[in-house]
């Protein structure tokens, strides 16, 4: 097992990195909430779990243990493969899955792609008690009413956009452009999706070129 690379960051896509450790460029796998942590030509750490199929070994990078932790353990549902582990992370963090599982929030889990209200139902039977508890937050607990500022979707997607190469305002007017998609998914009773909305700001990017 890899369990973790380490070197710096030779190139970026919108879920893939490439790690150059001793002269090889490793592709890893990422979310794009970890992708937006990365810079090109700057040190990285990433987590690691390598998935090997008959064809193919595929590396995934998190960006710390227990978002690798969370990971395989969600791969112990049946119909649950590497994709939709990365997708459901790319959507929740691990402590958010960890209140879903525990409150048997079906809503929380339908908002992956992929995932519908039946999987969901699924999931929250085959995998309630085996993420574990949650860091610090108390399951049915009333948190503190959020400080006003930028959604976090925002701040994901605009910190992905730079981390590709773009500058600071093509990144802005990129999300402002896809806030409307965004706005929808949250009025529905989901999350934004940050992996779509990453797609469609960087087509619209390419149609301003």
């Amino acid at each position: 097992m890899i369990a973790f690379v380490s070197g710096q960051v030779a190139a970026l896509a919108p879920t893939l990195a490439v790690i150059e450790v001793g002269g090889v460029g490793m592709a890893v796998q990422c979310t794009p909430s970890t992708i937006a942590r990365l810079r090109v030509g700057e040190q990285a750490r990433l987590a690691t779990s390598l998935v090997v199929r008959e064809d193919s070994l595929t590396l995934y990078g998190f960006a710390d243990d227990d978002e690798r932790q969370v990971f395989e353990l969600l791969q112990t549902a049946s119909g649950v493969g590497p994709r939709v582990a990365q997708a459901m992370l790319g959507v929740h963090s691990p402590d958010a899955l960890r209140v879903a599982f525990a409150s048997g929030d079906a809503k929380a889990l339908t908002a992956v792609p992929g995932i519908g209200p039946k999987g969901a139902q699924k999931l929250l039977l085959e995998l309630k008690g085996k993420l574990g508890a949650p860091g610090g937050v108390a399951v049915g607990a009333q948190r503190a009413p959020a400080a006003a500022g930028p959604a976090p979707w925002t701040e994901q997607l605009t910190a992905a956009l730079i981390g590709l190469g773009y500058a600071s305002r093509d990144a802005e007017e990129a999300v402002s452009a896809v806030a409307p998609q965004a706005e929808a998914a949250i009025a529905s009773g989901g999350s934004a999706p940050v992996p779509q909305l990453l797609r469609a700001a960087l087509q619209s990017l390419n149609r301003a070129r």
